[in-house]
């Protein structure tokens, strides 16, 4: 359970009464419970919203699964099963991440390890640290076509045959009712086929079987989460005033923060919760980055890089009581409110209350939305990459319009001159870098090193983006959201094609082309992106250009 949650609004307090008071007036609380679609402007026919509110009932709802998936990971785990590699993207792969690295596998289950990423580089790396004979599959996908996952399903099925063993016992399936993956699971002879309540979306499915699922196959007490929701639940029921509700009190800070040009949402945390901002970064994005508007979350910010000066920020920080670096957390958010930003504070007395916060965040996105007078749960520019992805794919251009700036990091002073007139934007309020590179070690180091030299350059809020598993995260808000977006994108020249079974393309030809594709939105919506060329040696093109960065920063 939350032991203290401190909400300071600091310069937003009469907007934040008021806002309060007229949702109250308005009956807010008891119409969403009701899951009234006008609250955002719709009706009972309105496309991904209508049928997108069963997210409100899955604390209670879902706990008659608890004994058959207790059952289940029961089973698994005696079989000796060491790992659990769920392929997955967005909404059916973050949760899963996040509870795995919260929660840890208890003592003789598996881990669960996620593969989101096209990059043949991260597919080879996965299949080489694991021990297949030993792995259990979860394909994870709500149509049970999704491009990455359907790909990854591949190649993994292939391995297993190539075994000379039959691969449907070795697979799961998580997905909607009457799917394509439905259909290959029951026809392959799957493992298990759970099929997820349809009118959840993909980011509010923490606590349908996407997320419990592997919460279950890692050991994870799920009693004891859901009993967590089940409370934040109640404590943000119909009748309680908007003041008193934790989900709703937040959703209008932070609409009302966005409003007030403070949208960029910076998410503190302690150790504990360290993995929780991946989360709500893909909920918080994807929900509210349409129409013009969008909250940008800011996630991994170093504590000691946050700058008490910085403007047009809110901050959320989530810790577990009697963390290493609480003391840290609070002094720091201490700070920020004397500096006169809004914050807030939220401290759990155990792991499990992430589900709770999961529940609460859920609430305060859907809250945040009709504060900002659009439609929360749909994601209208998310298809655009993907269209254009599949052109490159077929051999056809990208796009029509300008091409998005694109350089090589063996010229140095091309490497400068495209640096310097990129960071040329004053019209920019954050910055991304989108890195459709394998996120080993080495590429990871270098990547948080150009974040934090991006940051000294321009002193605005710098994100890192692994592609393609930010298209089905911080994607919609790229392209539909404000367009104060500063992009910087790296890829490489994969060496090794590996090829994808039953296509006629590879995982390196995949990859390069969503890179193309989503490069080719950006320019459409006329964001200003520059394209860094890494070639075969990504960790000496990343070591130069943080070079270059550098030698820029001096200079200014």
């Amino acid at each position: 359970m939350t032991v203290e949650a401190h909400l300071a609004p600091g310069p937003l307090a009469d907007a934040f009464a008021a806002r309060l008071a007229a949702l109250d007036e308005v009956s807010f609380g008891v119409r969403l419970w009701r899951k009234d679609p006008s609250l955002w402007g719709g009706d009972e026919t309105t496309p991904e919203l209508a049928d997108r509110l069963g997210w409100l009932d899955l604390p209670v709802s879902m706990e008659e699964t608890v004994d058959d998936l207790a059952t289940f990971s029961a089973e698994i785990a005696a079989e000796g099963v060491r790992h659990v590699l769920l392929l997955g993207m967005g909404g059916s792969s973050l949760a899963p991440e996040v509870f795995q690295r919260t929660l840890g596998n208890a003592a003789d289950h598996p881990e669960v390890r996620v593969a989101d990423s096209t990059h043949p580089g991260t597919v080879r790396r996965i299949e080489n640290e694991l021990d297949l004979d030993h792995t259990l599959f979860v394909v994870s996908s709500k149509s049970g076509t999704t491009t990455e996952t359907v790909s990854l399903y591949r190649h993994f099925r292939r391995r297993i045959e190539a075994r000379g063993e039959k691969a449907g016992p070795r697979f799961v399936a998580v997905t909607d009712p009457g799917s394509a993956l439905s259909r290959e699971g029951r026809a392959s002879g799957f493992r298990r086929v759970f099929e997820a309540p349809p009118d959840v979306g993909g980011r509010y499915s923490a606590l349908t079987p996407f997320g419990l699922v592997p919460a279950a196959l890692q050991g994870a007490d799920l009693v004891r989460l859901l009993e967590s929701a089940v409370s934040m639940g109640q404590a943000c029921g119909p009748e309680v005033a908007a003041a008193m509700n934790p989900g709703i009190a937040l959703g209008v800070l932070l609409g009302e923060a966005a409003l007030a040009g403070r949208p960029h949402l910076t998410l503190l945390t302690g150790s504990s919760f360290h993995a929780f901002p991946d989360w709500v970064e893909q909920l918080v994005a994807e929900s509210t980055g349409k129409e013009g508007q969008g909250i940008v979350p800011v996630v991994h910010e170093p504590l000691d890089a946050v700058a008490s000066s910085a403007a047009g920020r809110i901050y959320v920080a989530t810790v577990l009581a009697g963390d290493r670096d609480e003391k840290a957390v609070r002094a720091k958010l201490a700070e920020l409110e004397a500096a006169g930003h809004p914050v807030v504070l939220i401290v759990c007395s155990e792991p499990t209350d992430l589900t709770g916060e999961m529940f609460r965040w859920e609430v305060a996105t859907a809250v945040a939305g009709a504060v900002l007078g659009i439609n929360p749960f749909d994601q209208p520019d998310v298809e655009l990459a993907k269209r254009l992805s599949r052109r490159v794919l077929a051999g056809e251009p990208a796009g029509e319009g300008e091409e998005a700036a694109r350089v090589g990091v063996g010229d140095r002073q091309a490497l400068e001159g495209a640096l310097r007139a990129w960071l040329d934007a004053p019209e920019a309020r954050y910055v991304t870098l989108q890195a459709f590179l394998g996120p080993d070690a080495v590429a990871a180091d270098g990547v948080v090193r150009l974040r934090d030299l991006v940051a000294r350059a321009t002193g605005l809020p710098t994100i890192v983006g692994w592609g393609p598993r930010y298209l089905h995260s911080t994607g919609q808000l790229h392209k539909g959201g404000p367009p104060t977006g500063l992009f910087l994108q790296l890829f490489d020249d994969p060496d090794d094609e590996l090829d994808v079974p039953g296509t006629d393309y590879s995982f390196a030809h995949l990859v390069r082309s969503q890179a193309e594709g989503d490069a080719a939105a950006l320019a459409s919506r006329g964001r200003r992106l520059l394209r860094l060329d890494l070639g075969r040696d990504v960790a000496g093109g990343l070591a130069r250009a943080a070079e270059v960065l550098a030698s820029l920063g001096d200079d200014s």
